[in-house]
């Protein structure tokens, strides 16, 4: 699978902020794919794949949430066990450290994937087709 971008936004840490802004994404017909959130230096950061990434960006901007995109690794697995472990060894190999994981969908099929943050995308996504090409 490729590279994708996602969102890495700055939201309060307070109840019902996620809600709010959730509702507005799906107001504008926009589905989630992948998300991760955590807390951090007394906001909430959270990480979000969509499958309208425009449309999302008009939210944003119109909910004044501070934001940034970057590039992301994804890969479909195998449903067995040990295949975190094959593909985290294959990037691990390569020198490519794992700043951190979450799982999401596939856009149009729904497959369940998993995202990597890391410092190159590009570099990552294409170990891990190989990995995952090995493996098929």
């Amino acid at each position: 699978m490729p590279k994708t971008t996602e969102f890495n936004i700055q939201m309060e840490d307070q109840p019902g902020t996620l809600a709010k802004f959730s509702r507005a994404l799906a107001d504008k017909g926009v589905n989630i794919l992948g998300f991760q959130s955590f807390p951090a230096q007394g906001k909430s950061e959270v990480h979000l794949l969509v499958d309208n990434p425009g449309t999302a960006k008009k939210v944003l901007d119109q909910e004044r949430l501070t934001y940034k995109e970057t590039e992301v690794a994804q890969v479909k697995l195998q449903h067995r066990p040990g295949e975190l472990a094959r593909v985290a060894a294959s990037l691990g190999d390569a020198g490519i450290n794992i700043n951190y994981a979450y799982p999401a969908f596939e856009p149009g099929t729904n497959a369940p994937v998993l995202v990597f943050g890391v410092a190159d995308a590009k570099q990552a996504a294409s170990i891990l087709d190989k990995t995952a090409q090995a493996a098929a």
